[in-house]
C-alpha cells in the first residue's frame, strides 16, 4: 500500500469530509441505561452506508460490539454472516444476551434503543429515509474505502479499538482493519462532557487532566496515559499503540500479504 505523505493526506481530507458530511453523529454519547453482559456480534463492512449508521447509535448509546468484517469478496466471515442469518445481508447483529438475530440498519437501532436505552430513538433517528440519504453521501470522499478484501494473516485474538464513529483518524483504521478481515472489538468512547471536546495536543498544552466519564474513556486513560483517539490493543503481538498512521503502519506489516 502507497503510504506516501500525499496520500495519507488525501485520505485523512476525505475522512474529514465523511464526518463533517454527517453533520456529527456518531461523535456524543449518551451511555444507554443498561451495558449487556456479553459483547454484541456485528457482521459489517466499513463501505457500507447502512453498517455506517449502526455504528453511529452504537457510539451514541456507548455500547461495544465484536466486529466481523465482512468485505466483498471477503472469506473469513461472510459465510458465517450467511449461515447465522440465512442471507448475506449487511448490517447484521447478533445479540447473544437475548438470543436475537437482526438485519437491517433501522431495525437495529431501534432494537438498541429500545432493549439497552429504555425508550424509543433519539429525534434523528425518526427520519430513516433521510439518515439513510445522508448516510450513502457521506462516503462518497472515501471512494470506496474498506469495501473490498485484501489477503491478510487472521490473528488468533480479536484485536481493541478504542474509537468511536465520527472520528476521521479512527476511520481509517477500521477501513484497513475491514480490508484485512480482522476481527476486532470496538470500545466506544464517544464524548460525553466538555472536555472530551478538547484536542490531545491542547488538552496537553493547557496542562488539563482528564475527567472521563465513560467505561471506556477512563479505561483508554489508564491504559494509553491520556485519552487519544484511535488506541489499538493487539494481544497477540503484544502491543498497544495510538496514531493513525503508527496503527496502520502496524497492521500492514503484522497482518497483510
Amino acid at each position: 500500500m502507497d503510504s506516501s505523505p500525499p496520500r495519507r493526506a488525501l485520505a485523512l481530507g476525505a475522512s474529514l469530509a465523511t464526518t463533517a458530511l454527517r453533520f456529527g453523529a456518531g461523535i456524543a454519547a449518551r451511555p444507554a441505561a443498561r451495558r449487556p453482559r456479553w459483547l454484541f456480534e456485528l457482521y459489517e463492512f466499513e463501505g457500507c452506508p447502512h453498517c455506517r449508521l449502526v455504528r453511529e447509535a452504537l457510539t451514541e448509546l456507548d455500547l461495544d460490539a465484536l466486529v466481523y468484517p465482512c468485505p466483498k469478496g471477503g472469506t473469513r466471515f461472510r459465510p458465517r454472516a450467511e449461515a447465522l442469518g440465512g442471507r448475506l445481508q449487511f448490517p447484521f447483529l447478533v445479540d447473544p444476551n437475548r438470543e436475537v438475530r437482526l438485519h437491517e440498519s433501522h431495525a437495529i437501532v431501534a432494537y438498541l434503543f429500545e432493549h439497552y436505552a429504555g425508550g424509543p430513538p433519539s429525534l434523528r433517528w425518526r427520519l430513516p429515509a433521510l439518515q439513510t440519504l445522508g448516510s450513502v453521501a457521506a462516503g462518497l470522499p472515501r471512494l470506496g474505502s474498506g469495501l473490498r478484501a485484501r489477503p491478510s494473516r487472521a490473528p488468533e485474538q480479536p484485536l481493541e479499538l478504542y474509537a468511536f464513529e465520527g472520528s476521521p483518524f479512527a476511520r481509517l483504521v477500521r477501513e484497513r482493519l475491514c480490508e484485512l478481515e480482522l476481527p476486532w472489538i470496538l470500545r466506544s468512547c464517544g464524548r460525553t462532557r466538555v472536555g472530551d471536546w478538547v484536542p490531545p495536543a491542547l488538552r496537553d498544552a493547557l496542562e488539563l487532566r482528564p475527567d472521563p466519564e465513560t467505561v471506556n474513556r477512563r479505561a483508554l486513560l489508564a491504559r494509553a496515559g491520556r485519552i487519544t483517539i484511535p488506541w489499538l490493543v493487539d494481544r497477540d503481538a503484544g502491543v498497544e499503540l495510538g496514531e493513525s498512521d503508527a496503527i496502520l503502519a502496524h497492521l500492514e506489516e503484522t497482518y497483510a500479504r
